[in-house]
């Protein structure tokens, strides 16, 4: 069964020295967990309100459609057929 871990965090948690500098994930995105590998730099630019799904290849999309859910946000969601 798959399971949603929401991750408000954009940036590796850098543990205190104790020889070599050691960061930890917190994005989620990290293919070296629980280590930071740079996976982080792919969520600068994401909104402050959306939330987002990344695949496999590290891809982001909405989670909601192309709107991320909110609807008045895109011309794919407050196009109207006639």
């Amino acid at each position: 069964m798959s399971r949603i871990v929401i991750k408000t965090a954009k940036q590796p948690f850098i543990l205190p020295p104790t020889g070599k500098p050691t960061a930890i994930c917190m994005c989620g995105l990290s293919k070296n967990q629980p280590f930071c590998d740079g996976s982080h730099m792919k969520t600068v630019d994401e909104g402050a309100d959306a939330v987002y799904e990344y695949d496999d290849k590290g891809i982001r999309e909405p989670l909601g459609g192309c709107c991320g859910g909110n609807e008045n946000s895109c011309a794919c969601c407050t196009q109207k057929d006639d």
